[in-house]
């Protein structure tokens, strides 16, 4: 009987280890096809963004070949950036709007490549006020 036991036990512990390769190798794969899944989604996104870092901040000053943007808080910095020859610009760009600045540094200066505006918000304290002074109880 027991020499029954101990057959039956070294088979259990040989399917175990076997199934335990088996699931390694499976896992193997599946990190490799992640792996390789990754390297082209970075790849993809390094080609659209080859380079490129981003500073948000406001615009105090600009014209036709430079852009200064500040960035307000305890750590405040400004940086002046000068226009690249293809700058792409969404939104309206003027003085004391709220942007984000892609840019790249070439020969030592910052060149804006691309410039996001951000909507101004609505101040909702406005309307609040506005409307704070009535009363709409009737006759009582």
């Amino acid at each position: 009987m027991k020499q029954g036991r101990n057959w039956i036990s070294a088979c259990a512990l040989v399917a175990c280890m076997a199934g335990a390769v088996w699931v390694g190798a499976v896992a193997d794969a599946s990190v490799a096809q992640a792996a390789a899944k990754a390297a082209t989604k970075s790849e993809t996104s390094k080609s659209k963004n080859a380079g490129n870092r981003q500073f948000s901040g406001w615009v105090t000053a600009l014209d036709k070949t430079s852009l200064t943007v500040e960035k307000r808080g305890k750590l405040a910095r400004t940086v002046v950036f000068s226009k690249h020859a293809e700058m792409k610009t969404s939104g309206d760009l003027e003085k004391d709007a709220r942007v984000t600045v892609y840019y790249r540094d070439e020969d030592g200066q910052p060149t804006a490549h691309r410039v996001v505006v951000k909507p101004a918000r609505a101040s909702s304290s406005g309307s609040r006020a506005a409307g704070s002074g009535t009363s709409t109880r009737s006759g009582r």
